[in-house]
């Protein structure tokens, strides 16, 4: 009988290690998405671009960090539009060359990991200025972040990861 009891303890404390273990690589595919949308929020300081980022998620809790994540790649890889209410203009990518995420994988897997170098040039404002929107079974969550870009240019230019603005010519 203490056999079974023995066999049975062991195999509850399997199943909720290996419950844990799938729920933390869940959220961390959940951090590893770039779905989000992105646009001018305002004048920043100068060197810095003030973006709303729109993230989609299951928790809004996952999509407020991503929302980090989310503004630093979309200055680098997408850009975003004016906003004539909040007096901005257009700004293009960082990263002229389109394919240069996919050529420098490895790089940018490390560079967007949970807590990776993107930390070092976005701040957000915080929950105060968080939107939170219903969307279906999801959420879409709206905050403003600032994105150093004048230094997030200057370091990968010095990686030699994207090329600098006087190479072009």
């Amino acid at each position: 009988m203490k056999f079974i009891k023995f066999i049975l303890t062991t195999i509850f404390i399997l199943c909720c290690f290996t419950g844990f273990s799938q729920a933390k690589k869940k959220a961390n595919k959940d951090t590893q998405d770039f779905r989000y949308d992105i646009e001018c929020a305002g004048t920043g300081a100068q060197g810095f671009y003030l973006v709303n980022v729109w993230t989609y998620s299951k928790k809004p809790a996952v999509a407020f960090e991503q929302s980090k994540k989310n503004a630093v790649h979309g200055v680098l890889f997408k850009g975003f539009g004016s906003n004539s209410i909040a007096g901005c203009t257009s700004q293009r990518p960082i990263a002229a060359n389109p394919t240069v995420e996919q050529e420098q994988a490895d790089f940018f897997k490390k560079f967007f990991s949970n807590g990776g170098d993107y930390m070092k040039y976005v701040t957000n404002s915080g929950p105060i200025n968080q939107k939170t929107l219903k969307v279906g079974k999801e959420y879409k969550v709206g905050v403003v972040v600032s994105v150093a870009k004048e230094q997030l240019r200057k370091d990968l230019e010095a990686a030699g990861i994207i090329k600098g603005l006087s190479s072009g010519f």
